[in-house]
């Protein structure tokens, strides 16, 4: 955003961080690390101020449920950079940003029912051993297709 464009809102479109910071729960010093990384950027007022558009509200919020879903910085950075910069992403944007990463989440879900469904057999057995185990890897067939749990992460 560039600093002129602070001179064609009104102090209305306009909150400072720690507003920000209030409305969205965030310390001021995540929203500088947000900042940071370039997923929000704010309008500098002529006293070198920040301020955030009220609609990078709604992208904070995205930022946060999209880490809850187990996205990272770079994937919500790949996302948010179909947003639009200088006004309110509409209803269309976010859907657009939802059929991006809807296919990233399906791949989520589908991973941890699966783990969900094979934890308790392969570490509920009580062997603690994929050498010595003779229900779930019997004579540690399963070393061949690499390190770790093999029965449980690997679909």
């Amino acid at each position: 955003m560039q600093r002129s464009m602070a001179k064609t809102l009104s102090s209305r479109d306009l909150i400072p961080i720690g507003e920000m910071a209030r409305r969205t729960g965030l310390s001021v010093s995540a929203i500088r690390f947000y900042e940071g990384k370039g997923l929000i950027e704010p309008v500098r007022t002529s006293g070198n101020q920040r301020r955030f558009l009220r609609s990078d509200l709604r992208r904070v919020s995205f930022i946060l449920i999209a880490q809850q879903l187990g996205l990272t910085l770079g994937e919500i950075d790949e996302a948010m950079r179909t947003l639009p910069h200088g006004r309110t992403p509409t209803a269309r944007d976010w859907r657009v940003i939802s059929a991006a990463i809807r296919d990233r989440i399906e791949g989520r879900i589908a991973e941890m029912e699966r783990m969900r469904d094979r934890l308790d057999g392969c570490i509920g057995c009580g062997c603690l051993s994929l050498e010595k185990c003779a229900i779930y890897n019997p004579d540690d067939q399963l070393s061949s297709k690499g390190p770790g749990p093999r029965t449980v992460l690997v679909g």
